[in-house]
């Protein structure tokens, strides 16, 4: 198959199941079924190989060393497409198998989709999405990681079309994952961390992207962290169909539960690339105040902005050596009052690098702004006591509700980054004492003299206006709380 028809007959499995469930729970079903299919056609071509080595031994076919994954008996995809009634419970037999089978490296990959609800999915569509994909075989000589991974890929983009407002969740714009990434520039044996790693993507391109450059990419070491359970399923499937094995990705709340943690203490790493959920409401912010993780170090963020939450975390799990980041965020964080305290205290450690100010709709469903916000621990000598501002507003081509840049916009705003020089109405670099002069504010807005940024980035739509009255209600009642307790 090309790659193209790889990508329709992958999609056609989303089809089967249109009006059977909702849009937004395609991908809870179809990608487990495609990672079972996968692991059982190399597990068919493994044994055959073995077969083949071994003049046509077949306990020795059958040993363990001779797999990547265990297929125990009566768990294979064979099995499944034998069953004609309680089909869902046939695959949710063989699913939770062969999770058994590889502990260490497939212990909950297959998430904990519905498979026996017969209202929700009978045994007729069951069968029709088992045959669907029986079609092909999606063994290795058939389809290459490289092939596979891609088509995968492809499906998390029209799963994030499909589901509305939850894409931002698990999907990042792809072209934005790119120039994060050439901004990163992550090296053979480097670590890079995803804090909320979603589907996986920004860890993939980092690999991907030395791959790319003739780079030794299978030592990178890429670890994640993701909240939901068929989110983080996703992105580890995400790796194994790229031919990834050198990942960790824990699931669990990476503000409340940090799951990477190293001799006591957060784990450290070379690169961090995040693009966070925005502005989440339902925090433990009362355990942030005192959090055994040390996160705390500018200060606590109000209780319906946990936006500084994520950047402390991501700056305690930075290499102190040799640490840099790249996270993904509305514009609002750069210059909100009731974060400025916070912000003031983290342009004084010095580790502010870059802020390009991005324009509207790159995130899912959102007419918000987005911005970059570029760390590093050890900034080079003439950087120090500098911060570059970009704007990279008009660096943009809009279609319907959604927004990309080209490579040709990538290529443009990676080279202002590189070149760090004033660059008439598109970067600026200013000294860190003139932006502490401005109350801690990041807004390009404010440093460069453009018509069409200063518009864009003072008028702001109705949806961050909303939000920042949200924040400043939260607070006042907070204070006023604490008035009456302290009067009471």
């Amino acid at each position: 198959m090309t790659q193209q028809q790889l990508e329709k007959y992958l999609w056609g499995a989303a089809t089967a199941l249109r009006g059977t469930i909702d849009a937004g729970d395609y991908k809870q079903y179809i990608f487990p079924l495609l990672f079972f299919k996968r692991i059982c056609d190399v597990y068919d071509e493994e044994f055959q190989q073995a077969l083949a080595d071994s003049d046509g031994d077949l306990e020795f076919a059958a040993f363990a060393e001779n797999h990547r994954f265990q297929i125990p008996k009566g768990t294979h995809w064979n099995d499944v497409r034998e069953t004609t009634t309680n089909v869902g419970m046939a695959i949710q037999h063989a699913m939770r198998g062969i999770e058994k089978s590889n502990p260490d490296a497939l212990d909950g990959i297959f998430g904990d989709a519905s498979w026996t609800n017969k209202n929700r999915l009978s045994d007729a569509t069951l069968i029709n999405l088992i045959e669907h994909f029986s079609q092909h075989t999606l063994n290795l000589a058939n389809v290459s990681d490289d092939k596979l991974g891609n088509a995968y890929e492809y499906l998390i983009k029209e799963f994030a079309d499909d589901s509305g407002h939850t894409a931002a969740e698990f999907y990042t714009n792809r072209t934005v994952v790119k120039l994060m990434t050439k901004i990163m520039d992550p090296q053979p044996g480097e670590s890079v961390y995803d804090p909320t790693c979603g589907s996986g993507g920004l860890l993939l391109n980092c690999a991907l992207h030395l791959k790319e450059e003739g780079k030794e990419y299978r030592n990178l070491k890429l670890y994640g962290q993701e909240i939901n359970l068929i989110t983080s399923a996703i992105a580890r499937m995400n790796m194994f169909m790229h031919g990834i094995e050198e990942f960790k990705i824990v699931r669990g709340d990476t503000l409340a539960e940090p799951g990477l943690i190293e001799n006591d203490q957060l784990k450290t790493f070379n690169v961090i690339l995040a693009n966070p959920p925005y502005s989440i409401k339902s925090w433990n912010r009362d355990a942030f105040v005192n959090d055994p993780w040390g996160r705390n170090i500018w200060g606590t963020p109000p209780q319906g902005c946990a936006d500084y939450a994520f950047e402390q975390h991501i700056h305690k799990s930075l290499d102190p050596e040799n640490g840099r980041c790249v996270q993904l965020w509305p514009h609002g964080i750069l210059f909100r009052d009731n974060e400025k305290k916070i912000r003031i205290n983290m342009i004084k450690t010095d580790t502010v690098d870059c802020i390009i100010a991005l324009g509207k709709n790159l995130f899912y469903n959102s007419s918000m702004e987005s911005s970059l916000l570029i760390r590093n621990t050890n900034k080079p000598a003439h950087k120090k006591n500098k911060i570059l501002l970009i704007n990279a507003s008009e660096f943009i081509i809009e279609e319907k509700s959604i927004s990309f840049l080209s490579e040709e916009h990538i290529e443009s705003i990676f080279k202002l980054y590189k070149d760090f020089k004033d660059v008439d109405g598109l970067a600026k670099i200013v000294d860190r004492e003139d932006v502490l002069k401005k109350d801690g504010s990041l807004l390009v807005s404010h440093y460069i003299d453009n018509h069409r940024v200063s518009k864009v980035q003072n008028d702001e739509d109705f949806e961050t206006l909303y939000e920042n009255w949200l924040n400043s209600s939260v607070i006042m009642n907070d204070n006023l709380t604490k008035l009456f307790n302290e009067n009471a």
